[in-house]
């Protein structure tokens, strides 16, 4: 009997375990739900994914799994002393920059203006950047994202930004909430 008892005991031990094992491995596989169900999931987890501090990892799984699986990603860039845009898919983005970043990055939307027609969406949303998780903002710009509704989830089929400059300041209308 003390035998039989002792054997329940481990086998509810071993459930337990796998029931946990099973939660976080739930936990870990992209998209997470939240992250994807509304535009205000996904763009917070977009820039969730892509803030840390120095020395962390960046999940680049759950970046990828916020868009399409040829999304876009676009920013500025100089060429011959011209504005120009660099265009990107996510995967190229990504092997761009580190997945560890040396120096802490945090980007959080300070404006978001949306429209919606049937299953697509268009956001401005106004960001700033800090390389401190509480310190003052350092460069301040606005994100275009276009996303798609479709398998009962958002995806982001393009992100291209601009920065705010003296001679391209943000219009009072994006500002800050």
């Amino acid at each position: 009997m003390n035998n039989s008892l002792k054997l329940k005991g481990r086998l509810i031990l071993l459930s337990v375990l796998f029931s946990a094992q099973a939660s976080f491995c739930q936990e870990m596989t992209y998209p997470i739900k939240e992250d994807v169900a509304t535009i205000s999931g996904i763009l917070t987890a977009a820039y969730d994914a892509i803030s840390g501090a120095a020395g962390t990892p960046r999940p680049v799984e759950r970046i990828a799994s916020l868009y399409v699986p040829k999304g876009l990603v676009s920013k500025n860039t100089i060429t011959d002393g011209k504005n120009d845009r660099e265009v990107m898919t996510i995967n190229q983005f990504q092997q761009k920059f580190p997945v560890i970043r040396k120096s802490a990055f945090y980007e959080e939307e300070i404006n978001r203006e949306i429209r919606i027609f049937g299953n697509i969406a268009s956001v401005w949303s106004t960001y700033q950047i800090r390389y401190a998780k509480n310190g003052p903002p350092v460069h301040r710009g606005i994100n275009s994202i276009q996303l798609h509704y479709k398998e009962d989830r958002w995806w982001i089929v393009s992100w291209s930004w601009d920065a705010e400059s003296g001679e391209n300041p943000i219009p009072a209308s994006f500002d800050a909430y």
